[in-house]
């Protein structure tokens, strides 16, 4: 049986960045015929939306786009998870910042999300939290994360021979 490879999305509240993260990945390795290699998640730095449901803006933004992430709900980052994921995708230098002061994060794969930008240009900046900017916000973060999320699975798929 091959070996499964998880992958972790995650910003400060788990209702924006990352659930659009975790539903792209989806997606895409879906439409890549990869679905049975992949465990896709998300979660926060912070506690404070821990059990809500993803943002509005986010919801609507994946679902004009076909991705449905109406069904996820927020969870907090834990060590736990920085030692049970391949790869732990960060959408902003202060996301990683808070991953790193968890317990085992020495050995975690931590990532930053635009560090998989197409254009070398893009490489290394934050993915803007939308939350309070309007549905334009949304569509660009949306957007975003999309293209990085090819150039991740390419990625992974080359390390992983798959």
């Amino acid at each position: 049986m091959p070996e499964t490879i998880s992958v972790m999305f995650f910003c400060l509240g788990n209702i924006c960045r990352s659930p659009l993260g975790e539903g792209l990945f989806l997606r895409a390795v879906a439409d890549r015929g990869l679905s049975a290699r992949f465990a896709v998640a998300s979660s926060g730095t912070s506690a404070h939306h821990v059990g809500e449901a993803p943002d509005p803006g986010s919801v609507r933004a994946a679902r004009a786009h076909g991705v449905d992430i109406s069904s996820q709900r927020s969870q907090q980052l834990t060590s736990a998870h920085l030692r049970g994921h391949d790869y732990v995708v960060g959408m902003s230098a202060s996301n990683l910042r808070d991953a790193r002061r968890l317990p085992g994060a020495g050995d975690a794969n931590l990532l930053l999300l635009r560090d998989h930008e197409p254009d070398e240009g893009l490489r290394g900046l934050d993915t803007p939290d939308p939350w309070g900017h309007g549905a334009a916000a949304f569509e660009e973060v949306y957007a975003i994360v999309e293209r990085c999320v090819e150039v991740l699975i390419d990625r992974i798929v080359e390390e992983r021979g798959l």
